[in-house]
């Protein structure tokens, strides 16, 4: 039979039953079953609204004490949260909430079905925990189904499903208060759970995909690896469940993406490539199942950019970032002024332009990336959780325009912009050194711009502050290192104290052997170890550092040719260790080569170059000395030509 013949049945059978008869309200009762079943395949509202009403009609029939009344107030509770579901009006979650009070109190302790009442009343107040994020509303939710389980023995059929359901409620109450006691409990009860539902059980997947959740998130709060790993581990099962093509297949999407985000994070721990490849490759899985029109195809667009810059930004390939660029735009499209997520992906599309500056100088991205940092900004209120690093992308970007434009107001706001984040990640806070390590840099060059400042003071005292927290291993600490030692060069060249150019040096030299041959900072702290170690020569005059120096800049010029501070700029500044070498030594060869690396420098700088003139003067100096040294008339003549 049917639903609709089912209905035409009852209506049949209720007209044997007038108002007055006997039995009417079972036969009330049964029409309205039928018209809940049939909203139910064919959702047609008209049947979940005549449903209600014959409910009403029912409950006058069965007053209080009447043995039908506790699953009439049930079913009337399931017709108007079906009826929630389907139009969104609170007060039919209102109702709900007050029908499942009312039949919990005609089912008192010892009552055959306490516990199936106690499950559903929890179940609608976690429905308006969702609508309105009132704790009280979890609060109580978590205490039912607590009431619940004191219900269930061990080896109960629906023992599993509460354990469940009270995980999921832990959950959420971490996810308000991050109380880690909540999550540490999540975690216990989704295991006990998933042993309840063993290999074959209907449920398994949603306990897997649970608990993989729960696991995730204790590795974003402790950095314990296993965590990540077994949460990988859950969702590998859970898609493994749920393969391409399964009848129950609609959230494919989801257990996708969450893997995928897995990955990412394994990624971002340990810099396994392999990893984010896999990632990208589940996101983009994912996005096709997400079509145009797809309520979640925004966050697969989001996501798989966030995969794509991270592999940018491990392997350098430019294909990569456009793409990123591409699917962030995507994203913000979708994310429209009141979306929820719409400052999260101007966020982050911001960061891949600001990439694609770095990459192409273009500085239509750079501004572009500012405009949309503003704009994420504004939408962030002050104590919302992402605030501090806004504010540091937006840094970011306008220290990078005063790098490239020199306007000073742009390394005013950056500063006061970290100093900002830097009050929103006090002591303990997971990025406080990289927000410290920004500012440091900022306030140096603010320093550079006005020597008389205080800045460079301040930039140490971050500096040693961050290198603090980047203890032996960490991946930044070479960074702290290099750029303490920079500041520390600064206060020497400023105030002579010989005490910080021998810590210059010496944290030099610990920068370096953490970026050996290979690595992509390698040649910028040969460069300033040796800058070092010139400076020390000047003033102490030890032949040991002049050749360290020298055996620096060579390698420099042998493993980086084309090292960002230019082979001209290496050429030059060899040539005149070589001199001074053949000042205080006399070698002859010294000096050739000093003049050959002095040509090869003035080769590289087309007329007009500002370098150009300085290079003139460096060669001219060499050929000078050689000609007093060989009393040859053509170095002579050479010299004074180059001086013109």
């Amino acid at each position: 039979m049917t639903p609709r013949d089912d209905v035409s049945h009852k209506r049949a059978d209720l007209e044997s039953y007038p108002p007055g008869s006997n039995s009417r309200d079972v036969t009330l009762f049964n029409l309205a079953v039928a018209l809940y079943n049939g909203f139910a395949q064919g959702r047609k509202i008209g049947d979940l609204d005549e449903a209600i009403a014959l409910l009403d009609d029912v409950l006058a029939l069965r007053p209080s004490g009447h043995p039908g009344r506790p699953s009439s107030l049930r079913l009337l509770a399931l017709c108007l949260l079906s009826r929630y579901d389907n139009q969104g009006v609170v007060a039919d979650l209102e109702g709900v909430i007050t029908l499942g009070r009312a039949a919990l109190e005609l089912c008192p302790l010892g009552h055959p079905h306490r516990g199936m009442y106690l499950n559903n009343l929890a179940c609608h107040l976690k429905r308006r925990f969702q609508k309105y994020a009132l704790m009280h509303d979890l609060e109580e939710t978590i205490k039912l189904h607590r009431s619940v389980l004191e219900l269930c023995p061990s080896g109960y059929p629906d023992q599993a499903s509460s354990l469940h359901s009270l995980a999921l409620c832990l959950s959420d109450k971490y996810d308000n208060q991050g109380v880690v006691a909540n999550l540490e409990e999540a975690v216990t009860l989704g295991r006990a759970a998933l042993e309840l539902r063993p290999p074959g059980h209907p449920h398994r997947g949603v306990s897997l995909y649970s608990l993989g959740c729960d696991l995730k998130r204790r590795f974003d709060k402790l950095a314990l690896t296993h965590d990540l790993e077994e949460a990988i581990e859950m969702h590998r099962a859970v898609l493994e469940l749920r393969p391409s093509g399964h009848p129950a297949n609609s959230d494919r999407g989801v257990y996708l993406n969450n893997l995928a985000c897995d990955l990412q994070r394994m990624f971002q721990k340990h810099s396994l490539i392999h990893d984010l490849d896999e990632a990208i490759k589940l996101h983009r899985s994912a996005l096709e199942l997400r079509p145009s029109g797809h309520r979640d195809r925004a966050s697969s667009l989001h996501s798989l950019a966030l995969c794509l810059s991270d592999r940018y930004e491990n392997q350098g390939v430019v294909v990569d970032l456009e793409e990123a660029v591409l699917f962030g735009r995507a994203a913000l499209k979708l994310r429209l002024p009141g979306h929820p997520h719409r400052g999260i992906t101007l966020n982050s599309l911001g960061c891949d332009l600001r990439r694609r500056f770095q990459k192409y100088t273009l500085r239509r991205d750079l501004e572009e990336a500012i405009e949309l940092h503003r704009a994420a900004l504004d939408l962030c209120h002050p104590g919302d959780l992402g605030r501090a690093s806004l504010l540091c992308s937006l840094a970011l970007c306008l220290s990078a325009r005063y790098d490239n434009w020199g306007v000073v107001t742009n390394l005013e706001e950056a500063v006061t912009l970290r100093r900002a984040a830097l009050d929103l990640h006090p002591p303990g806070h997971p990025h406080r050194d990289v927000t410290l390590y920004n500012l440091a840099c900022d306030l140096r060059k603010m320093f550079q711009r006005h020597p008389p400042t205080h800045g460079l003071e301040e930039a140490i005292e971050l500096h040693r502050a961050a290198l603090e927290l980047r203890l032996p291993g960490h991946p930044d600490r070479a960074s702290s290192l290099h750029s303490l030692a920079l500041c520390l060069s600064d206060r020497y060249d400023n105030q002579g104290v010989v005490a910080n150019l021998e810590e210059a040096v010496a944290l030099g030299r610990a920068a370096l052997e953490l970026r050996p041959p290979g690595h992509p900072h390698h040649g910028i702290s040969l460069y300033s170890l040796a800058s070092d170690l010139k400076r020390r020569f000047k003033k102490h005059f030890l032949m040991h550092d002049l050749e360290e120096t020298i055996g620096l800049h060579r390698e420099m010029l042998e493993i980086h040719p084309s090292i960002h501070l230019d082979r001209a700029s290496l050429l030059r500044s060899l040539a005149l260790c070589l001199l001074d070498k053949h000042d205080d030594q006399g070698v002859a060869t010294d000096l050739d080569e000093a003049v050959s690396l002095g040509r090869a420098a003035l080769a590289l700088y087309p007329p007009r170059h500002p370098n150009r003139a300085s290079s003139l003067h460096d060669l001219a100096l060499c050929l000078a000395k050689r000609s007093h040294q060989q009393l040859t008339t053509a170095d002579l003549n050479e010299a004074i030509a180059l001086e013109q």
